[in-house]
């Protein structure tokens, strides 16, 4: 095995889980978890019962230990060259991983250059020399110096680990191959290897590819959460704009009452006082016509003129006559009252508006299934609208087909999520429309209920709306609808109605359960000779956002 090769795995995959170190001497405990000799052997002679420090497995009688030749050796492959890596950085940094001595020198034992596999020996190149010269020597397999060669020794039949068993994924000799691994998958040591080795790195590219598509899952799960987020800003914005200003004008109403109240007041009395004025003036002026004819010394003027001057003068009784505050008593109430009573109506419109927005989110794209129209039913070519005819058609009977009643599906079904369509019913004096189970009756009788696997609402003579949750629902709708909207949500077990022009809810079945397809049901009913040929058109949604 090259060092190039063995750059490609990153450290961290040669790492004993115990000392946090490369491997040395490597072994595998039957649990698959590989650790340092003398770590796994420590911790168990602190640990009883004997248990696996990764998985937490417990062996209850101490597993033997055998090295792991494999790992032990691309542990020293690792280590031999993230050495050269890190030598040839820079010749001023020092090796932090020790050299392998040379098995051979006496005294100061020099740098190795390789190892026998077969001597189990490593050789300086004084002492390689030798093997590259001596004919017996030259078949011995040399490999980059490694430490642990006894650790490539069979532990049973002290053979060199040269192959690996697929089988039992595991370094054997050549006599384990006639023994306890006789039919198992057996191949050379290098082609384990770098069956290993490409498990690994496709492992791990997987892995990685596994976190990139998570983090672009978290990412448009951020968007999405954004956008959610700014709609339902602009609603709330919008909802409390609209009630601020009905507060704001519900002030301005009461201020102007007040304001009314004390002009009236003030005018009555400015009234009272012009008229008291002229009165007064009047007085003034008789008083003035008095006092010149008690200044007279002609004794006959008085009595004569005394009958004229004692007559009563133009003027009123202001005895009972009074300007009263006006009564602001009760005002504010009556207006606050009044104030809650118009933003409750407000409040459930729009509360209303922002609902049938929400829903509108969950927009589909619908066309009628002809396969599965009644006989008398009229399809339009592009699949978007559905009326009654006055002729029946000759059709296959194919089990999808409605046959006794005027049915159709739609192409598409649901059986996830959530999902909405709009439904133009102006016009017409009966119609049905709703969502039903895959599976339901299509053939003779049919219950239109959630317990035979409708959920459907109706009109019937013009006015009378029902829905049909088994028993009938009468409802008492303030507007006639011309637009139905109908949103399902599959795991909560929801199917609303809306009527779209007055954004108002229609009905709602909730607590619903359901386990197959769903499909979304439309009966444009009969035509009535006529007075209910209009039909079912599936209408495009306008978001009103």
């Amino acid at each position: 095995m090259s060092a190039a090769a063995s750059c490609l795995l990153t450290e961290d995959q040669f790492l004993c889980s115990i000392c946090l170190d490369v491997f040395t001497d490597p072994v595998t405990i039957p649990c698959g978890h590989n650790f340092c000799k003398t770590c796994i052997t420590k911790h168990w002679d602190i640990n009883v019962p004997y248990q696996c420090p990764n998985c937490k497995k417990v062996f209850y009688t101490r597993p033997e230990l055998q090295v792991n030749t494999f790992i032990s050796e691309m542990a020293a492959q690792f280590r031999q060259s993230a050495q050269q890596k890190a030598s040839s950085s820079s010749s001023e940094q020092q090796v932090s991983e020790p050299e392998v001595p040379c098995d051979v020198c006496t005294g100061t034992k020099l740098k190795a250059l390789k190892s026998c596999l077969v001597c189990l020996e490593s050789y300086c190149e004084t002492h390689l020399q030798r093997h590259l010269t001596a004919s017996g020597l030259k078949r011995h397999q040399l490999i980059d110096p490694v430490e642990n060669l006894e650790g490539r020794m069979c532990p049973k039949h002290d053979k060199l680990l040269e192959l690996f068993c697929k089988t039992d994924q595991m370094c054997v000799c050549i006599l384990c191959t006639v023994s306890d691994h006789k039919t198992h998958n057996v191949v050379p040591l290098k082609e384990g290897y770098e069956g290993k080795k490409a498990k690994l790195e496709g492992e791990i590219q997987k892995m990685i590819q596994k976190r990139r598509l998570k983090i672009e899952e978290i990412k448009h799960s951020v968007e999405l959460s954004k956008e959610d987020a700014d709609r339902e800003t602009a609603d709330g914005v919008q909802v409390f704009t609209a009630l601020k200003e009905s507060v704001e004008r519900s002030q301005a109403e009461l201020i102007d009452t007040i304001k009314e109240k004390q002009r009236k007041t003030e005018k009555q009395a400015e009234g009272f006082i012009k008229e008291l004025e002229q009165e007064i003036s009047e007085l003034k002026k008789r008083s003035t016509e008095v006092e010149q004819l008690l200044q007279s010394e002609d004794h006959l003027h008085l009595p004569q003129s005394f009958t004229s001057l004692n007559a009563a003068p133009p003027i009123k009784d202001w005895t009972e006559v009074t300007v009263h505050p006006s009564s602001y008593e009760g005002t504010v109430v009556r207006a606050m009252n009044q104030l809650e009573e118009t933003l409750s109506k407000q409040m459930k419109k729009l509360l209303a508006e922002a609902e049938l927005k929400r829903v509108q989110q969950s927009a589909v794209d619908l066309t009628l299934d002809p396969d599965t129209a009644n006989p008398w039913l009229i399809l339009s070519d592009d699949g978007k609208q559905v009326s009654c005819g006055n002729v029946k058609k000759n059709l296959p009977d194919n089990p999808e087909r409605f046959t006794c009643y005027g049915n159709v599906f739609s192409k598409q079904s649901f059986s996830s999520g959530r999902f909405y369509y709009e439904v133009q019913v102006k016009g017409m004096t009966e119609w049905g429309l709703g969502v039903a189970r895959e599976s339901i009756n299509r053939k003779g009788l049919i219950t239109l209920a959630p317990q035979d696997g409708y959920w459907t609402i109706l009109l019937r003579n013009e006015n009378e709306y029902k829905a049909l949750a088994g028993p009938s629902v009468h409802l008492s709708l303030q507007s006639r609808p011309e637009t139905v909207g109908v949103f399902v949500d599959y795991e909560e077990g929801l199917v609303s109605f809306y009527d779209v022009d007055a954004a108002a809810l229609i009905y709602s079945f909730t607590g619903c359960f359901f386990t197959e397809k769903l499909y979304t049901y439309f009966s444009p009913c009969n035509n009535n000779a006529g007075k209910n040929s209009a039909p079912l058109v599936i209408s495009p949604v306008n978001s009103t956002d």
